[in-house]
């Protein structure tokens, strides 16, 4: 796993060959993080604070929800200035599990569209 030695603001996340299939399966498997995954890909290659997620539980699970996907290895975040930032590791994770993203966001969109359901609401500007 990358360290956070030389700047105390620093994330840890492993290493493009330390992505574990298994821990993305486990950080996707559940409805809050497949929901920031969902937002992230929407906007692909945008950097998204915290703050743009809206996600009906407490902030400290909303910490530990981006903790899960950052250590997996589905997203990045870095600091800049008082936000903090996310992106989708969509490069790494197609370069080791070629086609699981796209297969999991177009399923949880049909299951969306089967069920009726509406996940990626975004509050009025």
């Amino acid at each position: 796993m990358t360290t956070a030695a030389a700047n105390s603001r620093a994330l840890a996340h492993p290493a493009r060959d330390e992505i574990r299939l298994e821990s993305v399966l486990h950080a996707l498997s559940d409805p809050m993080r497949l929901r920031v995954v969902r937002e992230l890909a929407a906007e692909e290659g945008v950097e998204l604070a915290c703050s743009y997620f809206v996600l009906p539980v407490t902030k400290s699970t909303t910490t530990h929800h981006f903790r899960v996907l950052r250590e997996s290895g589905v997203i990045r975040q870095m600091y800049r200035g008082t936000a903090k930032m996310s992106v989708l590791r969509r490069d790494d994770l197609d370069a080791l599990f070629p086609g699981l993203l796209d297969s999991v966001l177009a399923a949880a969109a049909g299951q969306d569209a089967r069920l009726g359901t509406v996940t990626l609401e975004r509050p009025a500007t």
